[in-house]
Order: C-alpha cells, then sequence, then structure tokens
C-alpha cells in the first residue's frame, strides 16, 4: 500500500495585472496676483492740486474780468469739464464759479439769469455721468448736454417770446464747442490713463511669470 503524496499540490497563479502609466503631472502656472490700480502718489496729488487751482484761477479771471457772453459762456462750459478731471469736486465749485459774472463790474448780457441756470443744469448732468464711468459714457454726457442746448433753441421762444438768446446760432455754437473742446480734453486723459495701466498690467504679468 502506498502513501499518499505529500507534496503539494500547484495552486493557480493569480492574474497580472499591469503597473499604471505613470501619470504625466502638469506644472501648475503661477498665479498672477490681480492687479491693482496705481496708487495716489505724492507728485500725482501735487499735479492734480496745482492743475485744479491753475484751472480754477483761469475760469475765475475770464468770469470776472470784462468780456462778451461768448468767451464768458466758452471758458465756463470748456474749463469746467477740464477742471473736473483734476478731482470731482473741482468740476462743481467750477459749476459755481458761472455766476461770478454777476458781482464782476461788467453788467452781464440780457436774459443771462435765465440762461445760466439752463446751461448749468445740463453741465452738472455731464459732471454727473463723467462720475458714473469711463471714457464710453462721454457720448452720454455729450447727447445730454446737446439735447438741452438744441431744445432751448427749439421751444425757449414757445415758452416765452423774450427769451430769444437760446435761438441764437451764435449761443448755441459756442455752448457747443465748448463742450467739445471739454470732453475731447477728458477723452484724451481717460486714453492715456488706459494706456499707461495696459503697460503696468503687462509689466507685473511679465514680472509674475519670471518670477
Amino acid at each position: 500500500m502506498t502513501a499518499p503524496d505529500s507534496a503539494p499540490s500547484p495552486q493557480p497563479t493569480p492574474p497580472v495585472t499591469p503597473a499604471p502609466a505613470p501619470t504625466r503631472t502638469r506644472r501648475a502656472r503661477p498665479r498672477l496676483p490681480e492687479f491693482e490700480p496705481p496708487r495716489i502718489t505724492p507728485g500725482r496729488a501735487l499735479a492734480h492740486l496745482l492743475g485744479g487751482l491753475i484751472t480754477l484761477a483761469a475760469l475765475a479771471y475770464f468770469q470776472w474780468t470784462p468780456g462778451e457772453w461768448p468767451v464768458r459762456l466758452l471758458t465756463w462750459v470748456a474749463l469746467t469739464i477740464i477742471a473736473d478731471e483734476f478731482d470731482g469736486w473741482y468740476g462743481y465749485v467750477a459749476l459755481l464759479l458761472g455766476g461770478l459774472g454777476y458781482f464782476s463790474p461788467v453788467t452781464p448780457p440780457d436774459q443771462w439769469t435765465v440762461i445760466l441756470p439752463l446751461v448749468g443744469g445740463a453741465l452738472a448732468g455731464v459732471l454727473l455721468i463723467k462720475h458714473s464711468g469711463g471714457l464710453f459714457v462721454l457720448p452720454f454726457a455729450a447727447a445730454l448736454y446737446a439735447g438741452v442746448i438744441i431744445g432751448m433753441g427749439q421751444f425757449a421762444t414757445k415758452l416765452d417770446g423774450s427769451l430769444t438768446l437760446p435761438a441764437n446760432e451764435e449761443f448755441q455754437r459756442t455752448a457747443l464747442v465748448a463742450l467739445i473742446i471739454g470732453l475731447t480734453v477728458s477723452a484724451v486723459r481717460r486714453i492715456v490713463s488706459l494706456i499707461l495701466r495696459a503697460r503696468a498690467r503687462r509689466a507685473q504679468r511679465d514680472a509674475a511669470l519670471t518670477a
């Protein structure tokens, strides 16, 4: 009688699973810091202060000294918009300086007491719209102002037959030319500011990528 075989029976080999392919890790790009608007440096603050005060002084000179009403109207509208570019409160002070002519030795022209608040209201609307946005709000400010000036010329005599100055071609031309001068200066200043900010943003991005 033979003894049973003590050798273990062969076990089935488990299936070999292929090793997972090494995953390629992507190198995380450095996160760029958010662009900060340029800070008000002492030199820039001084330039705003001097520019605003000089503009207000020039406006006060034209409103006080003897001159025809077209000169007063042109300088009042144009310099008010330009003064607003240095800081918001300069524009509102310039808006109030339009009434300085009442205290000057020269008598203001007839109907100026009516024209001044009407033009001043349109000019105040221009300043408010300018403060609500950047470059692209300027056409809306121009449309508001031009609509008021042209509308006065169309309906002033219908409301009061003595109000002939709003329909005067020289008055409307002077008021609109003053607006064009002021908003052109404002647009140029804002375009230059956008270009400088874009350059600063690009330089900051390049510095972050090379770090």
